[in-house]
């Protein structure tokens, strides 16, 4: 009765337009309610709780220097960067769309951050270049979801904090799968490339690489401090955070001298409004995860799946199913921050290392964010890009086939996460 009338409020409140974050508080208290024997000062206790987490600094660290990374013109020079190393293919600028992703991905960890940044600036290159619309828009949306797989990931660390996994062993464990996206879409740039004639964007020119390079070289090693200070060990997430905000910071006040006292307020306002919407989901996720292991919905859950028992690859893709019905709905952060603590001892049992499901579900959540009805990164690229949001779905729909086709391999490989992890740890 207590989860039946709890995930019945949440459902009412989301569908009434409720932020997600108070939907979240409010349909646990109605649950405490309805179970009458819980104390009040427990939702307070277990909210602080949720929140008070030495990892969860590194949010608003990433955040804000992936708003300074845009605002002082890193971002600029890494795409020019990609533009150099791979313009020269058939469908140059689809290729440098996925190029500078992976670059960026180094240094922001959010795919909206990733959509918001250098999506604007692609869509407008591609278009100036004569690219399609469905071409330009769906390939941004796919290329953003790169970010948050290959480290630094603030999904991940969300995961991490709610599992009690390594968060460097997460970070390594993305790597691969991160570079197999790429290397998919990939792929898929040179399949619509061929059919639809898209030209070379320049020529293949050494020197043009060099200087571009020498440009971005100060830009280019802000995700080799920041990765490979977490991976050699050097420091942790949350301290590499504080070190690409410092370095963001000096490049773009000192070095390129692009960031005025204008820009920074901006961007520290937009972080700390970040950061709030986002601690506060972490906060009535924290209480409604709570009301949730108190109910053992772990054990219900295992048992409805309890067809599948005998072999983990049935349960992952039940797991898979449920993870990506709730990413069509519901934002990222409270989807693992509730999902976690339920899906996660179901996994376990089934036989599945934690750090290889943690890869699995903040892929499958990624997807979500470019389903509709609620794909953060469709409303994101709908708005630089003025493109309707259906045209925006409509677009991006071929390009989620190699993510999906990389989440199966993931799934059928567990070397591709755990191989790097056990190399590194």
């Amino acid at each position: 009765m207590v989860i039946i009338a709890l995930f019945v409020s949440l459902f009412l409140l989301i569908i009434l337009g409720v932020p997600i974050a108070f939907a979240l508080a409010i349909a646990s208290l109605i649950a405490i309610a309805i179970e009458g024997s819980i104390p009040s000062l427990v939702v307070f206790h277990q909210m602080v709780g949720g929140m008070d987490s030495f990892p969860l600094l590194s949010i608003p660290f990433f955040i804000l220097a992936g708003a300074l990374m845009n605002q002082g013109g890193i971002t600029q020079r890494i795409f020019d960067f990609a533009g150099a190393l791979m313009g020269w293919l058939r469908g140059g600028l689809g290729h440098v769309n996925i190029g500078a992703s992976i670059l960026f991905s180094g240094m922001s960890g959010a795919a909206v951050a990733d959509a918001g940044g250098l999506g604007a600036m692609e869509i407008k290159a591609m278009r100036n270049k004569g690219y399609d619309a469905d071409f330009s828009v769906g390939l941004t949306a796919a290329s953003s979801t790169i970010g948050p797989i290959i480290p630094p990931s603030l999904p991940m660390i969300i995961y991490g904090v709610m599992a009690g996994v390594s968060i460097g062993q997460l970070f390594a464990a993305g790597i691969i799968p991160g570079l197999l996206m790429a290397l998919s879409l990939f792929i898929m740039v040179t399949i619509y490339a061929r059919k639809r004639n898209y030209p070379k964007d320049n020529s293949f020119s050494v020197k043009r690489i060099v200087v571009s390079f020498k440009h971005a070289f100060a830009s280019l090693l802000a995700p080799v401090i920041i990765v490979g200070g977490i991976l050699t060990g050097w420091f942790t997430a949350t301290e590499a955070a504080i070190v690409a905000c410092v370095y963001a910071l000096l490049l773009s006040t000192l070095v390129y001298r692009n960031l005025t006292l204008k820009g920074l307020l901006k961007v520290s306002v937009s972080t700390i409004e970040t950061t709030s919407s986002i601690m506060l989901i972490i906060g009535g996720a924290a209480i409604f995860s709570w009301v949730l292991t108190s109910q053992n919905i772990h054990q219900i859950v295992a048992d409805s799946l309890g067809f599948a028992g005998s072999n983990k690859y049935l349960v992952l893709l039940a797991i898979t199913l449920i993870l990506f019905l709730v990413g069509c709905f519901m934002e990222t952060i409270a989807a693992i921050t509730i999902l976690t603590p339920i899906l996660l001892p179901v996994a376990i049992a089934a036989g599945i290392d934690p750090v290889q499901f943690g890869v699995i579900m903040v892929l499958n959540l990624m997807i979500g964010l470019l389903t509709p009805p609620l794909g953060m990164v469709l409303f994101v690229l709908s708005q630089v890009s003025d493109v309707p949001v259906e045209q925006c779905a409509k677009a991006t729909l071929p390009f989620i086939v190699p993510l999906v086709i990389v989440l199966a391999l993931i799934m059928l490989v567990p070397a591709l996460t755990l191989w790097l992890p056990s190399v590194l740890y």
